[in-house]
């Protein structure tokens, strides 16, 4: 605002100029969270596959978690934006309307052809609807979502420490893509990030690829592994 009033309102430049020298405020950039293979598992087994509603929310949970879509965009999702088939894919439109397709795996493309099956839907008419029809709101996906996670954490004991909600699936894609090695300009783009930076965060928060640099600066007499502290000096340090 004030760079735009220093071009319109030269009279007040002094003052203009000590407020845009004014340091941007700092805070804390919190590590992102993402969930583990075993965590995953045990949130997909959590809705119940006898209801109609478990079905939808199995095949959304596990396409966000696949595409790594945001909660607006997987809204969105018309039946005629998924393709199966040779070259399976979902279509979709992001920030900036930005349009990009995300390749399915088989095991996603086999539940969206079921759940497809069981939606028959018009082309236009919503892929993850309520009972009535609607269009699924992103609180009613961030429900679903914190209700199959409290079931999950009963069977899985490390959610019960996590907050779980829907841009935790786009942190979970991110990650898995990250520690099968792809290039984080390929995860932008599967993401749909403006640009690099914006997926630098994912490498700070994966731990495994810190471990396989610092073992390449590991002396060659040293043994290989995590440092497994004794009986005596986990005693010492709790009773400090």
């Amino acid at each position: 605002m004030f760079s735009y009033a220093a071009l319109r309102h030269p009279e007040h430049a002094l003052l203009i100029q000590r407020v845009l020298a004014i340091p941007p405020k700092r805070f804390e950039k919190r590590v992102v969270t993402f969930l583990t293979a075993p965590e995953i598992q045990a949130l997909l087994a959590a809705p119940d596959p006898s209801r109609w509603e478990g079905r939808r929310d199995k095949t959304l949970m596990l396409l966000a978690i696949q595409t790594g879509l945001r909660v607006s965009e997987l809204t969105e999702l018309n039946c005629s934006d998924i393709t199966l088939g040779a070259g399976a894919n979902v279509r979709c439109e992001g920030k900036g309307r930005k349009q990009r397709a995300v390749p399915l795996t088989g095991p996603v493309e086999a539940l969206l052809r079921a759940w497809l099956n069981e939606r028959a839907g018009l082309p236009d008419d919503p892929l993850f609807p309520t009972r009535t029809g609607r269009r699924l709101s992103r609180d009613a996906v961030a429900l679903r979502v914190t209700t199959h996670a409290s079931t999950a954490a009963k069977h899985c004991l490390t959610l019960a420490g996590k907050r779980v909600h829907p841009h935790v699936f786009r942190h979970s894609c991110a990650m898995s893509l990250l520690q099968a090695g792809v290039d984080t300009s390929v995860i932008a783009l599967w993401l749909g990030h403006a640009g690099v930076r914006s997926t630098d965060a994912y490498v700070h928060a994966d731990i495994t690829i810190k471990e396989k640099a610092l073992a390449l600066t590991t002396p060659a007499s040293a043994h290989p592994g995590r440092y497994r502290p004794t009986d005596k000096v986990l005693a010492f340090l709790e009773s400090l």
